[in-house]
């Protein structure tokens, strides 16, 4: 038995690929033989995938192919037609109406994708959201085999060397909060720019914010971000643009809290690589955020601006107070352990290769 994964891209950096790489280590370290087959490959990633087109000739009904659900993709129709048994990923899609005024195509076709999911029902041996929240949803389109899968980390790369000319531009000694995601309307940065500014105005002028995330295609939704900034008469925030690896760790080296406002989230993986460089999270309880928490960090369940800069305050002034914070989020990693996640895939593949 070969076990395959499909997806429509593999891309640098990229959270979904880069569980896609840890999924085949697992298996090629169990002995399987697995491939990753995609129809898009930024170039530097090549080397790890094949194109799709090419998987006729390793498919057979005694392989199992696991397949990252994406927005539509030819991917998806070969996915249908081979007899290989077949386990989905559901990563979830973004509601369409987050993007109704700054990205019409991307609100089209996520709502073409929240239409698409629908027709993978009754052709999955198993469908797997890498949330209980993703899974619920799942339930809910008529799924009949359902699990949960959390998304597979390798955090030993974080023990890596970080970019020097990015702690030359921002260690400047000041207090600093750090966000990390793509600059889209869902991952609400308006409200975290303004929880930022209360912060900043009244309890600490001595600090600065990091927004690392990539703006192409959000060119309109970032400026009305950068015309809040004006607004609020806001210095000290900076918008890092599409980061590289070595970047986003000195990001999440110099960082003292990380605050995240976003009002959908399928899993939070920041959340997470936050919790093993021990940076104490600030979190609104949106989507598979609580989850994803595990009873780490401090989740807030209403968006108060001036409540949560007290608790940034906390974190920056009080040291028993952030002690305990980081206690509970070690404490909380440990559901998400490679060993772990590792046996939960494999208990699911062989599930379904008892079906």
């Amino acid at each position: 038995m070969e076990i395959h994964q499909f997806a429509t891209s593999l891309t640098y950096g990229d959270a979904i690929s880069d569980e896609m790489l840890e999924i085949q280590k697992a298996l090629r370290k169990k002995g399987y033989t697995s491939e990753i087959f995609t129809r898009f490959c930024e170039p530097r990633m090549a080397k790890y995938a094949k194109n799709f087109k090419e998987y006729t000739q390793f498919s057979s009904s005694s392989n199992v192919v696991i397949f990252h659900f994406s927005i539509g993709s030819p991917v998806s129709k070969m996915f249908f037609r081979i007899p290989d048994r077949r386990i989905m990923i559901y990563h979830n899609i973004t509601p369409y109406e987050f993007f109704l005024d700054s990205h019409r195509i991307l609100s089209r076709e996520c709502y073409k994708g929240r239409l698409e999911i629908k027709l993978f029902v009754e052709k999955v041996d198993l469908a797997l959201g890498d949330s209980e929240f993703n899974r619920k949803e799942l339930d809910s389109l008529g799924y009949a085999n359902t699990g949960v899968l959390p998304i597979l980390i390798d955090f030993t790369k974080f023990d890596g060397n970080t970019d020097p000319v990015v702690h030359r531009i921002y260690d400047n000694g000041k207090f600093t909060v750090l966000f990390v995601g793509r600059v889209i309307p869902n991952k609400k940065f308006e409200d975290v720019i303004k929880t930022f500014s209360v912060y900043k105005k009244y309890f600490n002028p001595d600090s600065q914010m990091l927004l690392a995330g990539d703006f192409r295609g959000m060119e309109r939704y970032l400026a009305a971000l950068e015309k809040l900034v004006d607004e609020l008469n806001l210095s000290d925030v900076h918008f890092t643009g599409r980061v590289e690896f070595a970047e986003l760790l000195a990001c999440f080296r110099l960082a003292d809290v990380y605050l995240s406002m976003s009002e959908h989230e399928g899993f939070g993986v920041p959340l997470i690589e936050s919790f093993y460089l021990g940076l104490p999270v600030v979190a609104y309880a949106a989507g598979a955020v609580e989850e994803t928490m595990n009873g780490g960090g401090i989740l807030i369940r209403d968006k108060d601006f001036a409540k949560t800069a007290v608790l940034l305050d906390e974190l920056h002034r009080d040291e028993s107070f952030r002690k305990k914070i980081l206690l509970s989020q070690k404490k909380a990693l440990e559901k998400f352990s490679q060993e772990n996640v590792s046996q939960i895939l494999l208990s699911h593949i062989q599930k379904v290769t008892k079906i």
